[in-house]
């Protein structure tokens, strides 16, 4: 490929070094994945994959450099490197924009998808574009469906009725873990209604433990990231009881509990108020405010209706129970803080034990029994309620007993009188997958009067999206024309309907990291043996958010994957890293909580809301378009070049914390490449004939001078620096500091060290550069003579013979003030440090006639004369 600028001239242009680089990684197909060799070690880096909205931004930047910088590193040491990207594009936004727009989403989703594309590419990412992936392409969905058809055959997909939760802004189901802890839509911010529909769900809860266990195998993942999803799957230990209806021969409330040992205490049993089973046993009176009671709550979203600040309501409904451990009658009620798709859907009421229990007592009047007592006998206000152990009271043959001893022995007594068990609840509910909109990947399913739900067979694969582009209007959701819906069922031929649902965009996301690994596999979603050659990923990088939703969602599609035997893995991700947020400076009118425009303010030092005069508050938070805190990544590159801003991302923090944008420190990185680049550019000017990738290092035969070996220390400390700090715990920041350290090292001794310990130094800087600034260092490196690339040179080994110092300065001390200082061999003796010490010209002034009590030796830093 021909120069497209002067490589000659001194003055650093990145913008042209970066398009040419650019272009000719692209034509020599320099980050093509290659299978790995029998004897060659595997690397799969992944970032989670974007929504093609069109514009990159700064979150998207930090994640994707991140990924490469780890790729780079790992190609350099010789694996075999699989680094992908792919788009996850399926989505409510696409489809409100075609509507907006009259379009179909393909085309808006695609327009998006290149111009994206091109963004990335600016970066200089070692991406191999060759297997990329877009989840609404047919070849892609295809094997979504055929996944889905994979679980339906294991009973793992079923359809049901059941209370969902529904955004009434984009007219879709959401799942639970689409709801946030205010009840309101992740994407819309709509407070979110419960309606009644018929719904496809996957069964994660029959993974419920194995998800919760395996979170212990995943050493290299962030606690915060385990602790989310333990809490999230909720496991609780605890026993069902099953209390008899009074009047009724047959019918029993079986309650959940997590606290047997509180059992005597109980003054109440809630059901929640959407069981309808026990309707036909409840007094006209009493079923006239139960459906009141139940209409009032039905938009009241599972968040609210659990929250501890949150005033609970209840209602009686005139039936009671008996207690079996000791036959006391007991009412029963309903109240909206008990969920139907928790548990058994009612819990018993025990006030004096429990603070939620005690609000609900006092407020309906019903009761309050102790009955187990603090082991310090120090009772608790009328107005609490003990939670913790203690010693039984007001329980009969239990009372004096330890709780935690009458806990077992409640349950012995349960499970011999066949009134109660043990039992393992969980809090996780099935995975609500189906979506009432268009955009997103058909449910393979065909509805027969005659023979139910039967799956298109995988033949007939893909079910395609059903649309046509004048389809479109602002009416319109399902854009699905009646009689497209009508075939024949493939099990008796008789007239059948497609399923119009779609599914999740989590679905397609949550396998998408194994296509990958045979992203050309046209006969099956993937072949097992190249699962085997490239999974689990081995860097899974994105963000924090991601924790519930993606991350459980792609372990549970794994392990079901596993059990059907598709592969061999029972974990996708071997090790996560969750980049913290880029955040810019942000002006905020703390009254009205609005946002300013930085363009707006007039005073940067005194800034003042321009509409009021109010004085703003400055501050670092996420960048935003609502916030008007965003830096668009073009401008930075066009103004720094791409290595600038790698470094910039790379060097301002360390990876999983907050990023606060500064253009000072932006400047900074752009002044440091400069200095790399002049003294490249200073070397190469001495016209050096040696191939700078072929080093001699046979130092040991060369008498080198004390400046050389102290450059060649240089050298070597930051190879072991930097390659420890890309190792484990990723510290870029502190990686980027050493080769700041390099680079003065190099000009301190560039003068008095020869040209083969010049050549090893420029070798082994450039080589470490590399993965932080690509186009940079792939330049210097040809500028040096380097006739194939650098990403494609050995990463530096550390030669540790170096690090060891001939000699070291010592300090000596006279009553502990420092006194002088001697240069001495390393490998000198205590004594011999001593007997230097007292020796010494510039210590016997402060030691003349006076007696040496004590001598205090620490060897490689100082000597202590105590006078």
């Amino acid at each position: 490929m021909n120069t497209l600028y002067d490589s000659s001239t001194e003055r650093y242009s990145p913008l042209e070094i970066e398009q040419y680089w650019q272009a000719a990684w692209e034509e020599n197909n320099l980050y093509k994945t290659h299978s790995p060799r029998p004897d060659q070690k595997k690397y799969y880096a992944l970032s989670m994959f974007p929504y093609p909205s069109g514009n990159l931004h700064m979150g998207h930047v930090r994640n994707y450099v991140i990924t490469d910088v780890i790729a780079r590193v790992h190609r350099m040491k010789g694996e075999a490197v699989l680094h992908p990207m792919g788009w996850d594009a399926f989505g409510l936004p696409a489809e409100n924009a075609a509507i907006e727009r009259g379009i179909d989403p393909s085309d808006w989703t695609e327009t998006n998808i290149n111009q994206m594309k091109k963004q990335l590419k600016l970066l200089g990412l070692s991406i191999d574009w060759e297997v990329e992936q877009a989840t609404c392409k047919a070849e892609y969905y295809k094997w979504t469906q055929y996944l889905f058809l994979e679980l339906f055959e294991s009973g793992l997909a079923y359809q049901k009725k059941a209370i969902v939760n529904w955004d009434p802004i984009d007219n879709t189901v959401l799942a639970n873990e689409q709801v946030d802890a205010n009840g309101r839509s992740w994407r819309s911010g709509a407070k979110v209604e419960k309606k009644e529909l018929k719904q496809w769900f996957l069964k994660i809860t029959n993974y419920a433990e194995q998800l919760i266990e395996d979170l212990d195998k995943l050493e290299n993942w962030p606690e915060k990231v385990k602790t989310m999803q333990k809490n999230w799957i909720g496991r609780s230990n605890g026993a069902e009881i099953k209390f008899k209806i009074v009047g009724s021969d047959d019918k029993e409330i079986t309650v959940f509990t997590t606290r047997p040992d509180t059992l005597t205490g109980v003054k109440y049993i809630v059901i929640s108020p959407e069981n309808k089973s026990f309707d036909s046993l409840i007094a006209d009176e009493f079923l006239v405010e139960l459906k009141k009671f139940r209409k009032d709550i039905e938009n009241i979203s599972e968040q609210d209706r659990i929250a501890e600040d949150k005033d609970k309501k209840g209602l009686s409904i005139g039936i009671n129970v008996i207690n079996p451990i000791n036959e006391e009658i007991v009412p029963v009620w309903v109240a909206d803080y008990v969920l139907n798709n928790y548990g058994t859907g009612a819990v018993m009421g025990v006030p004096a034990h429990d603070e939620r229990d005690l609000k609900f007592a006092t407020k309906y009047d019903l009761g309050k029994k102790v009955v187990i007592l603090p082991y310090s006998n120090n009772l608790v206000g009328a107005d609490q309620a003990y939670m913790g152990e203690g010693i039984m009271c007001n329980s009969g043959e239990l009372n004096g007993m330890e709780s935690k001893k009458a806990k077992l022995k409640i349950m012995d007594i349960a499970i011999k009188n066949e009134w109660g068990k043990i039992k393992i609840q969980y809090k996780l509910r099935d995975w609500l997958i189906s979506r009432q909109r268009y955009w997103g990947c058909p449910i393979p399913i065909i509805h027969c009067i005659s023979c139910g739900a039967v799956p298109v067979p995988k033949k007939d694969l893909p079910v395609r999206i059903t649309s046509e582009k004048n389809e479109f209007n602002n009416k319109d959701i399902k854009f699905i024309v009646d009689d497209k819906l009508k075939v024949c069922c493939p099990k008796c031929g008789g007239i059948a309907t497609k399923e119009t649902d779609t599914m999740d965009t989590f679905m397609c996301s949550s396998w998408y990291f194994l296509r990958f690994a045979d992203a050309k596999n046209q006969n099956a979603p993937f072949n097992i043996s190249n699962i085997d050659k490239w999974l689990p990923v081995d860097q899974y990088v994105g963000g924090i958010e991601h924790a519930i939703l993606h991350l459980l969602y792609a372990r549970f599609f794994t392990k079901a994957l596993k059990d059907k035997g598709l592969i061999n893995i029972s974990e996708p991700f071997s090790k996560l890293l969750t980049q913290g947020m880029v955040q810019g400076i942000t002006f905020k009118n703390p009254k009205t909580l609005k946002y300013v425009r930085s363009e707006q303010i007039t005073d940067p030092e005194d800034p003042k809301d321009p509409s009021t005069g109010e004085k703003l508050d400055v501050i670092f938070e996420k960048m935003s378009k609502s916030k008007y805190n965003g830096i668009d990544p073009s401008l930075v590159i066009n103004k720094y070049g791409a290595d600038t801003a790698r470094m910039f991302i790379l060097f301002k923090a360390p990876p999983e914390k907050d990023l606060e944008w500064d253009d000072a420190d932006v400047e900074g990185q752009y002044r440091f490449l400069n200095r790399l680049w002049k003294l490249v550019n200073k070397y190469c000017a001495m016209k050096h004939d040696e191939n700078i990738e072929e080093l001699n290092n046979n130092f040991n035969e060369i008498k080198l001078s004390r400046n050389e070996k102290d450059l060649r220390r240089s050298i070597n400390l930051a190879i072991k620096s930097v390659t420890e700090d890309l190792k484990d715990e990723y510290q870029f920041n502190t990686a980027i500091s050493e080769l700041m350290k390099l680079v003065n090292s190099i000009n301190e001794y560039y003068d008095s060290a020869s040209p083969h310990v010049l050549k090893e130094a420029f070798s082994v800087l450039i080589r470490l550069v590399a993965p932080f600034s690509p186009h940079l260092a792939e330049e210097c490196w040809r500028k040096l003579g380097g006739a194939k690339s650098v990403h494609l040179q050995s990463w530096p080994l550390c030669d540790a013979s170096t690090l060891v110092k001939e000699s070291f300065e010592l300090v000596i001390q006279v009553n502990g003030k420092v006194r002088g200082k001697l240069n001495v061999p390393t490998e000198i003796s205590k004594n011999e440090l001593e007997k230097l010490a007292v020796s010494s010209e510039s210590i016997t002034k402060w030691t003349q006639g006076k007696d040496l009590k004590r001598v205090i030796v620490v060897p490689g830093k100082l000597v202590n004369l105590v006078v």
